[in-house]
């Protein structure tokens, strides 16, 4: 049989990792096929026995199960034990093996965008999920000037700013909504704002200094409504896109031992949006 690899999340439909996933495997004439699959909160744990029964070489992991399927796996690399998720995962001789490529993605997607080093910036990450927690803790290696998080639930926020050592607040929405002039980033790391609720934005720019960058790791749309208000105000602003590439293909050569074309996962990503990277 030939290898299966996949995705698992809810939901799952507006994915484009079985296009470039796919893509990339014909691309270097390797067997395998890439599929989506939507899976429950309450069916996580049947799910990933369903991944080995069916004997599945690895798969990726989205919202909103990229914490809890760390106690389903048989073991934790040091790239997701250290950031407190799971986005993708490998069958290995000790069974599923779990490891996270967020954070080096955003990271790469990030850093031609600034124009100063992330050390003397003041940073505002919205979210306190799986992917927020990967690019919190990519960026606390990066020692920024600041680094505060802003979430529904504030606790949920607290939990990752105890953990830097530099200067970090955890704040409601209405809070960071308040002090957005305090921020030279501003990086949206929720599901508010994907397919199908595209018209949904956590917060409002309205009080963003004119210099601030706003990033969204959505890429579906590939303009959230967070970044259309970005552009209209006249604000720098980044997409999801060259996160996606980037971990997708951090991702595929763990599963395969072969580097794809990230070009072309690039140009697939953004003929099927219609659109043009931010």
């Amino acid at each position: 049989m030939k290898p299966i690899y996949g995705l698992i999340g809810n939901p799952v439909a507006h994915s484009m990792s079985p296009d470039i996933h796919n893509a990339a495997l014909q691309d270097l004439s390797l067997e395998g096929h890439y599929h989506a699959f939507r899976v429950e909160n309450e069916d996580l744990e049947d799910a990933v026995k369903g991944m080995r029964a069916l004997g599945i070489q690895g798969f990726n992991v989205t919202v909103p199960h990229k914490v809890a399927i760390m106690k389903h796996l048989d073991r934790i690399d040091e790239s997701a034990e250290a950031l407190g998720a799971v986005n993708t995962v490998r069958r290995e001789k000790e069974g599923l093996v779990g490891y996270n490529t967020d954070g080096a993605g955003f990271l790469k997607s990030l850093k031609p965008s600034l124009d100063r080093p992330l050390s003397e910036l003041s940073i505002l990450l919205i979210g306190a999920g799986g992917a927020a927690r990967a690019i919190f803790t990519t960026l606390a290696a990066e020692t920024p000037k600041r680094l505060d998080v802003a979430n529904r639930t504030p606790e949920k926020a607290l939990a990752f700013t105890q953990r830097f050592e530099g200067e970090a607040r955890a704040l409601s929405l209405q809070e960071a909504e308040a002090d957005l002039s305090a921020y030279d980033i501003v990086i949206q790391t929720t599901s508010v704002g994907m397919h199908p609720n595209i018209e949904a934005a956590p917060l409002s720019l309205t009080n963003a200094k004119e210099t601030c960058l706003v990033c969204d790791i959505i890429y579906n749309p590939l303009k959230t409504a967070l970044l259309q208000e970005a552009e209209a105000k006249g604000l720098k602003t980044l997409d999801g896109v060259g996160m996606f590439i980037g971990q997708a293909a951090l991702a595929f050569e763990l599963w395969t031992g072969h580097e794809p074309n990230m070009e072309k996962m690039k140009s697939i990503v953004l003929q099927q949006l219609g659109g043009k990277s931010c």
